[in-house]
C-alpha cells in the first residue's frame, strides 16, 4: 500500500469515475476527501463503507466546484482534517450538446467553469501545501476530447483542450518542487450514465444492447471495448506511484486507440 498515510481529493466522486478513482486510491492505502452531489444517506453509505473495507479515513465535502470560496473551503478542509492533502484528483465534470450557433451561453459558462476554472482553483489551492512539504500528485481527469474535437460539444472540447494545457503548464512550474501533474484522457468509459445511453439506443432502434454498444464503439474508438472506470483508478494509483516520479505535463490517452486514428 504505497500510497498510505497520504490523503486524496477526489472531486465528483459520489458516482462514476471519481468514486471508482476513490477506491482504487484508498485500496493504495490513501485517505480520501470525497466530494459530489448525491443523496446524503447513499454518501454517507459510500464513506463507511470505503473506510470499512480499505481500513483508511474518509471524509466528504459538498462543495459546488463552480463556486471559487467553496473550493478554496474544501481544500482548507482537507489539510485541517487529515493533516495534509497530498493527491488531488480533478474529475468533476458537466456535458452539454448543441451547435455553435444555438449553444447557450449560459451552459457553456457553467461547462467551463465547473470542467475547467473549478480545477484551475483546486490546484491553487492545493499546490502551496504539496510545495511545501515537497510531494503532491496532480492529476486531471481530461478526455478523448482534450485531444481531438467531435460536433456539438463546443464547451466540452475547448474545456477538456484547455485543462491539457493547463496540465502542461502546472507540469513545468512544479517540476522540481516534488510535485507531479498529469491528465488522464478517457475514451468510452462503462458508467450508470453511459449504460443508460445504451440502453435507450437499443430500444430507440430495435436491436440489442450488446449491439447498441458494438455501434456506438465503433463510431469513435478502433478496439471496440469499453474501458471499465477501475481501469482510469487504477491509472490514477499508477502516477502517484514512484514509477511515475519523472512523468509531469502528460496527457496519457486510455482509449480504445480513439485519438491514433
Amino acid at each position: 500500500m504505497t500510497l498510505k498515510g497520504k490523503t486524496a481529493l477526489v472531486t465528483g466522486s459520489t458516482s462514476g469515475i471519481g468514486l471508482a478513482i476513490a477506491r482504487c486510491l484508498a485500496a493504495d492505502g490513501a485517505n480520501l476527501v470525497l466530494n459530489g452531489f448525491g443523496d446524503a444517506a447513499a454518501i454517507a453509505a459510500q464513506q463507511a463503507e470505503l473506510a470499512k473495507t480499505y481500513g483508511v479515513k474518509v471524509t466528504y465535502s459538498p462543495a459546488d466546484i463552480s463556486d471559487a470560496a467553496q473550493i478554496a473551503t474544501m481544500v482548507a478542509g482537507a489539510g485541517a482534517d487529515h493533516g495534509s492533502l497530498d493527491i488531488l484528483v480533478n474529475n468533476a465534470g458537466i456535458q452539454f450538446v448543441a451547435p455553435i450557433e444555438s449553444f447557450p451561453v449560459a451552459q457553456w459558462n457553467k461547462i467551463i467553469a465547473i470542467n475547467l476554472t473549478g480545477a484551475f482553483l483546486a490546484m491553487q489551492a492545493a499546490i502551496p501545501g504539496m510545495k511545501a512539504r515537497g510531494w503532491g500528485r496532480i492529476i486531471n481527469i481530461a478526455s478523448a476530447h482534450g485531444l481531438v474535437a467531435s460536433g456539438e460539444k463546443s464547451a466540452y472540447v475547448a474545456a477538456k483542450h484547455g485543462l491539457l494545457g493547463l496540465t502542461k503548464t502546472a507540469g513545468i512550474e512544479l517540476a522540481n518542487a516534488g510535485v507531479t501533474c498529469n491528465a488522464i484522457c478517457p475514451g468510452w468509459v462503462l458508467t450508470p450514465l453511459v449504460q443508460a445511453q445504451l440502453d435507450a439506443r437499443a430500444a430507440r432502434d430495435g436491436i440489442t444492447v450488446e449491439q447498441a454498444a458494438a455501434a456506438f464503439l465503433a463510431e469513435k474508438q478502433p478496439m471496440h471495448k469499453f474501458t471499465a472506470p477501475e481501469q482510469i483508478g487504477a491509472t490514477a494509483v499508477f502516477l502517484c506511484s514512484d514509477g511515475a516520479a519523472t512523468m509531469t505535463g502528460v496527457a496519457l490517452s486510455v482509449d480504445g486507440g480513439w485519438v491514433s486514428q
